[in-house]
């Protein structure tokens, strides 16, 4: 009894594995076809929705980094006029020392106009750059 049981399952296992090499139906290969090619469509689809996502928040951020460093810049050349027009300034002081009475006065009234002028101009570029 026990040798035909385990005949009896040896060759349902035989048949089972056998049967796994069988080829399946077009019909059948066609369907499975169809169900990969749309999967891999929306698994493409969700992956392009994604990509486009990760570029877009790339390029805002690249944008805010060069307006953040265009502003560094500008306030950076800011400075440096505003310093080159104050050392202007007292040497032109220095040199109206030279001068007396009106003639020093008026030096001194245009040395102190060419300073407000160089730090106006540079307070408008810095503006046309931010």
């Amino acid at each position: 009894m026990k040798s035909v049981f385990l005949c009896s399952t040896l060759l349902a296992a035989v048949f089972t594995v056998a049967g796994c090499n069988q080829a399946s139906s077009p019909a059948t290969v066609h369907d499975d076809v169809a169900k990969a090619r749309d999967s891999a469509a929306e698994k493409d689809a969700k992956a392009d929705q994604q990509e486009a996502k990760v570029d877009a928040k790339a390029d805002s951020q690249a944008s805010q980094a060069d307006e953040k460093a265009d502003q560094k810049m500008a306030g950076a050349a800011y400075d440096t006029a505003v310093t080159e027009a104050e050392g202007t300034h007292k040497v032109a002081l220095a040199r109206c020392e030279s001068l007396s009475g009106n003639a020093r006065s008026a030096c001194k009234d245009q040395a102190d106009a060419a300073l407000e002028s160089a730090k106006a101009n540079a307070k408008a570029e810095k503006a046309n750059h931010n």
